[in-house]
């Protein structure tokens, strides 16, 4: 089952923010792979119209006056650390851009039809659904013109947490066809090239 990490702040059809709190900012890493319903299953008994498959590229913990005064403060100890950690909860923001959609099942490697709304819920992709968004790298072109975002290193994290989906003999394999795609994607921009292959080499 699929962990639910956030809900929506503000979206568009490029992508969207979604936010938590501290004491749920557990899973979420940059390059994990996301979604988001059309609406919740659970609240008319039907099941979501499509789900939103996107990429975390964005990661932000706001402050408020309190941790602003203890940062001032003289003698910083660890038990008021770990009680604004564990007992107070801090904003946590994550920007979310779009690389596709699933309808029943099927997956489509293009912006989806329409963006989420306010608290929609966010959830974790579980392996199984990124196994099978990315058994097709057309998202790869999508990503690459992608506004906004740090795009290599946002590839790079993406394919790596797709072959760490897959099982263990198919990891390798996956890479190796992902690396041949960029190469034929970005022939004419060898030093992208270039980069993008040594972050994602087994």
């Amino acid at each position: 089952m699929d962990a639910l990490i956030g809900r929506v702040l503000r979206a568009s059809t490029i992508g969207y923010a979604c936010g938590t709190n501290s004491h749920d900012f557990s899973l979420p890493t940059f390059g994990a792979f996301v979604t988001t319903y059309g609406r919740e299953s659970e609240s008319d008994g039907q099941p979501p119209e499509a789900e939103s498959i996107g990429l975390i590229y964005g990661i932000r913990i706001d402050d408020d006056p309190l941790v602003r005064q203890l940062i001032m403060a003289n003698h910083l100890n660890a038990s008021t650390i770990r009680d604004q950690r564990e007992n107070r909860m801090v904003p946590v923001e994550i920007s979310v851009v779009n690389i596709g959609y699933r309808v029943e099942g099927a997956s489509f490697h293009s912006l989806p039809p329409r963006p989420p709304v306010s608290l929609d819920p966010v959830y974790m992709c579980a392996d199984a659904c990124v196994v099978e968004f990315t058994k097709s790298f057309d998202f790869f072109r999508l990503l690459l013109t992608a506004p906004e975002v740090p795009t290599e290193e946002l590839m790079a994290a993406a394919i790596r947490q797709a072959a760490a989906a897959r099982p263990n003999r198919d990891q390798r394999d996956f890479l190796v066809r992902a690396g041949r795609r960029l190469a034929q994607m970005l022939s004419y921009d060898l030093p992208r090239l270039d980069h993008l292959l040594k972050l994602i080499r087994p």
